[in-house]
């Protein structure tokens, strides 16, 4: 099943905000560029260090590698389920 891309981005989003790395509960300006990235990587890998550097840019503070890679394998995984790919 697959879902429309608007879907996948709510999704995405979603996702984002139940993960809430700093416990701020407000990254429109994150998301918007971590689901961009999230079109440009097909790696995990590289897309969770991509997030990690988003974060790191917006807010000055440093998160794990390992959970950065966590969500991109669950955001990728939106991706492919959707009419993105």
């Amino acid at each position: 099943m697959t879902v429309r891309v608007e879907e996948a981005h709510l999704a995405m989003r979603k996702r984002i905000y139940e993960w809430d790395p700093f416990g701020f509960g407000e990254y429109e300006t994150e998301i918007a560029d971590i689901i961009q990235a999230v079109h440009k990587h097909k790696d995990f890998n590289k897309l969770g260090k991509d997030i990690q550097l988003i974060f790191e840019h917006s807010f000055e503070k440093w998160l794990p590698l390992s959970e950065c890679q966590e969500v991109a394998k669950e955001l990728i995984h939106i991706r492919e389920m959707s009419d993105c790919v």
